[in-house]
């Protein structure tokens, strides 16, 4: 099947992230979720983006590539929020990925330093259509680079999660099974 490197949001490696990387396993893939908060879980973004800005973006870049360092390249990169940005990243300039899916965010492939969207690696990006956290224009500017885009109505930031109370428990399965889709077919 695929593995899969499943990244948190600035709420930390929350329960959320782990179901479904449980549930990813459950449809026979291999999934590591990468813990770049050593181990520190918040209930609202603030604190989680004082965390990210605290420990800074290069250094959670460093974590994230010591995560897959031991990894195989044929990856698929998927992250929550923040760690979409991990994902994205990594999809960009780590050698074989398979797929990027990035939810609930997505940035400039300038912003890493790239040219644009790799057209030989297959992505996704998937957040609500008023989520204050998404720059619109960076999404279609995506794709507009061949990366898939799915809108959710509303403008919950991390409707995903269930143990929030932006959870939108329809979007969350819809975006699930999205996700399970594009694993399924970057299987080997």
């Amino acid at each position: 099947m695929t593995q899969v490197v499943l990244f948190h949001s600035a709420l930390g490696l929350r329960p959320q992230v782990r179901r479904w990387a449980e549930r990813l396993e459950a449809e026979g893939h291999t999934v590591v979720t990468p813990d770049l908060f050593d181990g520190e879980v918040f209930d609202n973004l603030e604190d989680g983006v004082k965390k990210r800005d605290a420990v800074g973006i290069e250094e959670l870049s460093r974590r994230a590539q010591e995560a897959v360092a031991d990894l195989p390249l044929d990856v698929v990169y998927a992250g929550f929020s923040m760690g979409a940005a991990s994902a994205q990243a990594l999809a960009l300039f780590r050698p074989g990925a398979r797929g990027a899916f990035l939810m609930h965010a997505a940035l400039p492939p300038a912003a890493f330093g790239a040219p644009g969207w790799p057209a030989a690696v297959p992505a996704e990006v998937h957040a609500a259509q008023a989520d204050p956290w998404v720059d619109w224009s960076v999404v279609e500017g995506l794709k507009g680079s061949g990366v898939a885009v799915t809108s959710y109505e509303g403008g919950a930031h991390l409707f995903a999660d269930d143990d929030s109370a932006e959870f939108d428990h329809v979007a969350a399965e819809n975006m699930y099974a999205a996700l399970s889709r594009f694993v399924a077919a970057r299987a080997a």
